[in-house]
């Protein structure tokens, strides 16, 4: 009953719309939260994520829905930057996630030239990099998110996943994740 009820609420709208890829009808949801200046959550990104995607959710057995519960500033200012190339996207914005991931230790080094970069990359003009990110209404969207996230949910670090209302904190290679699909999927 217990783990219907975090389901539940995992599955909530929350602020922010959600970014969501993979079938509605999959039998398993899995929900990240995720920090843009997290290794833990770039190495899950790069390493995992691309196996999951080819062999659970471009397959129909898994939904992944992307949240943010950034850590720090820049790691909010990434999260919204990622928000406005993806323009209500999902596919947009998971690529402008991957390149951030991929280039976090300079994103943490100098946040506002690599947002303005990646913004570039991801078809935007500095002056739209800019205002994207003087949007007060998006951070505090954001905020109110990782708060709910944090007091509803207990999220307390980066990564944290839910598979179908089950909470797993922490890092997980392709293996430890694909063990734990492994069961939810035969039902």
């Amino acid at each position: 009953m217990a783990q219907s009820a975090i389901a539940a609420d995992v599955a909530k709208p929350v602020s922010l719309p959600d970014i969501a890829i993979g079938s509605a009808k999959a039998p398993v949801t899995i929900t990240e939260y995720s920090s843009m200046s997290c290794p833990h959550c770039a190495a899950f990104g790069q390493n995992v994520f691309p196996m999951l995607r080819s062999k659970f959710i471009d397959t129909g057995k898994v939904r992944f829905v992307f949240r943010e519960f950034p850590l720090d500033i820049k790691a909010a200012a990434a999260s919204i930057l990622a928000r406005c190339a993806g323009k209500g996207d999902s596919e947009k914005y998971l690529s402008a996630v991957e390149t951030l991931f991929k280039l976090q230790e300079r994103l943490m080094a100098k946040a506002k030239d690599m947002l303005i970069y990646v913004g570039k990359l991801h078809g935007m003009t500095e002056q739209e990099v800019e205002a994207c990110e003087q949007d007060q209404a998006q951070f505090d969207k954001l905020t109110a998110d990782q708060q709910y996230a944090y007091k509803e949910l207990k999220v307390t670090s980066t990564p944290t996943f839910f598979l179908n209302g089950v909470r797993l904190h922490g890092a997980m290679s392709f293996e430890e994740l694909e063990a734990r699909l492994k069961p939810l999927l035969k039902k």
